[in-house]
C-alpha cells in the first residue's frame, strides 16, 4: 500500500513533458545511422560549406573567362551647346569662322585578349586549388558534424542508462520501505528502520528527477545538432550496452594524413608556394591583343536618313615590359615567401597537437575499457551482494543498513559500467573526426 501511495505521488510530481522511463510510442524513434543522415542533410553548417563550394566554382570559371576574348559595345551621343570659333585673318579683315557639328554620334566595338600572360596561367592553377580547398573544408564540416551528432546520441543513451539505474534504486526502495512498513507493524522493525526506509525512498526520488531532466536535456541536445524542431517528439533505438561489444584493444598508432585541417594547410601551402611563381613572374613581359572598330557621324540636324557614317578600324599587338615599379615586386615576392614560412610552422604544430589529441583518445579508450572491465566484475558481485542482502534482510538476518550499503554498491558498479562505454565512444567518435575517417566510408 505504501509503495503504490509513492507511486502515484511521483507520477504526480514528475514533469509530464518529460519522459521519465516509460516508452513513448508516438515519439520518433531514431538510430544513430539516421540521426546522422538527417544531420548532414539538414545542418546549416553543412549546407553553408556546400554553398561556398559552388562560389569557389563560379570564381573558378570567372578566372578561365579571362583566357578568352573581352568584347565590348560602346555609343555616346554628343550635343554642341556653342560652337568653337576659329579666327582667319584674309587680307585686312579677321573673319570668325564656327567649327564643328552640332550633333556628334560614336559608335565602337572592341575585343582583346592575352597571348602571353604567366601571371594569368598560374592564377588559373591558385583557383583550382581554391575549389579543392573548400571541398576538404566542407568535408571538415561533415566529419565535425558527425562528431558532435555521435556525442550527442551517446549522451542520451548515458541519460537513459542512468535513469534506469536510479529507477531501479527507487523501486527497490519503495520495496524495502514496504516490507519495513510490514515489519514494523508485525513488531519486527524498529522505528528507527521504518524512518531509515522513507529517507531511503525520498533520497532516491531527486535523483530520479535529475535523470528525467538529463533524458529530457539530451534529447533536445540532439534535436538541435541534427537539425530537426526542437518541439519534435523523438527518442533512441539503442542502449548503451549495444555498443559494448565496441570495447577491446585499442591500436598503437593511427594515420593522420587524413586529417581535414592538415589537408587545408597542405592546399594553402600549394597556393603560397604557386602566390610565390606568381609574384615572380610579374617580372616577365606579356603579350595582348585587340581589336577595334567604330563609325562616327557630325551632322547639324536630325535627319537621320541623310547622316554620312564613316568607319574606323584598328588591330595592335601590346607588349608591356616590367622595369620599375620602386621595390613593389620584390616586396610581394618576400611576402609571399615569409607566409609560406610562417605556415610551414603552424602545419609543423598542427602535427603535434594532432598527434596529442590522438594519444589522449586513445588513452582514454584504453582506460574505459579496462575500467569497462573492471565494472563488470564489481557489477556481478554487488548484484550478488545485494540479492544475499535483500533476502537476508527479509528474513531478519540483516539490517536495513547493510541492505542501502549493498544497494549503493550495486548503484556505482551499473553506473561505472554506462559510463565506461560512454567515455570509450566519445573518445572513438572524436579519434575518428581527428584522424578523418569520413562517415560513409566508415559504414
Amino acid at each position: 500500500m505504501v509503495r503504490l501511495l509513492l507511486t502515484a505521488a511521483l507520477t504526480i510530481l514528475m514533469p509530464q513533458s518529460q519522459p521519465v522511463a516509460a516508452e513513448d510510442t508516438s515519439a520518433v524513434i531514431l538510430s544513430l545511422g539516421q540521426a546522422l543522415e538527417i544531420a548532414l542533410s539538414e545542418s546549416p553548417s553543412v549546407k553553408v560549406a556546400d554553398k561556398e563550394v559552388e562560389v569557389q566554382k563560379w570564381a573558378r570559371k570567372g578566372t578561365y573567362a579571362s583566357l578568352f576574348p573581352q568584347i565590348d559595345a560602346t555609343g555616346a551621343y554628343q550635343r554642341t551647346i556653342k560652337k568653337q570659333i576659329m579666327s582667319m585673318k584674309m587680307g585686312t579683315e579677321t573673319v570668325n569662322i564656327a567649327v564643328g557639328r552640332w550633333n556628334t554620334y560614336n559608335g565602337s566595338v572592341s575585343a582583346s585578349m592575352p597571348l602571353v600572360n604567366a601571371q594569368l596561367w598560374k592564377s588559373l592553377k591558385v583557383s583550382g586549388e581554391s575549389v579543392e580547398l573548400a571541398v576538404e573544408k566542407a568535408r571538415s564540416s561533415r566529419l565535425e558534424m558527425v562528431n558532435q551528432v555521435k556525442q550527442a546520441y551517446y549522451g542520451v543513451l548515458l541519460a537513459k542508462e542512468a535513469n534506469n539505474v536510479y529507477k531501479s534504486v527507487y523501486d527497490n526502495a519503495a520495496e524495502n520501505l514496504e516490507l519495513t512498513q510490514k515489519k514494523y507493524n508485525a513488531s519486527r522493525a524498529s522505528e528507527l528502520d521504518l524512518a531509515r526506509a522513507k529517507t531511503e525512498v525520498a533520497n532516491a526520488i531527486p535523483n530520479l528527477y535529475d535523470s528525467a531532466n538529463s533524458i529530457y536535456l539530451a534529447l533536445w541536445q540532439l534535436k538541435a545538432v541534427i537539425g530537426m524542431d526542437l518541439e519534435a517528439d523523438i527518442d533512441v533505438a539503442d542502449s548503451l550496452g549495444d555498443y559494448a561489444i565496441s570495447l577491446g584493444t585499442v591500436a598503437e598508432e593511427y594515420d593522420i594524413s587524413n586529417n581535414s585541417s592538415l589537408r587545408q594547410l597542405e592546399i594553402q601551402a600549394r597556393q603560397l608556394a604557386d602566390n610565390i611563381k606568381i609574384q615572380q613572374y610579374a617580372y616577365l613581359p606579356s603579350l595582348g591583343l585587340s581589336f577595334n572598330y567604330g563609325v562616327m557621324s557630325m551632322e547639324d540636324d536630325f535627319n537621320f536618313k541623310q547622316y554620312s557614317w564613316f568607319p574606323n578600324s584598328s588591330v595592335s599587338l601590346a607588349l608591356s615590359i616590367p622595369i620599375f615599379s620602386g621595390g613593389k615586386r620584390l616586396s610581394q615576392v618576400k611576402q609571399a615567401r615569409l607566409q609560406a614560412e610562417e605556415l610551414a610552422i603552424q602545419r609543423e604544430n598542427a602535427e603535434r597537437q594532432l598527434s596529442i589529441a590522438i594519444r589522449q583518445y586513445l588513452s582514454t579508450m584504453e582506460t574505459a575499457t579496462k575500467s569497462y572491465a573492471s565494472a563488470q566484475e564489481a557489477l556481478e558481485s554487488a548484484q550478488k551482494a545485494y540479492d544475499i542482502a535483500s533476502k537476508s534482510y527479509e528474513v531478519g538476518r540483516s539490517t536495513l543498513t547493510d541492505l542501502n550499503a549493498a544497494r549503493l554498491a550495486l548503484t556505482q558498479a551499473q553506473l561505472m559500467a554506462s559510463q565506461a562505454v560512454y567515455s570509450y565512444m566519445v573518445a572513438k567518435a572524436g579519434l575518428e573526426s581527428t584522424i578523418g575517417a569520413d562517415y560513409q566510408a566508415a559504414e
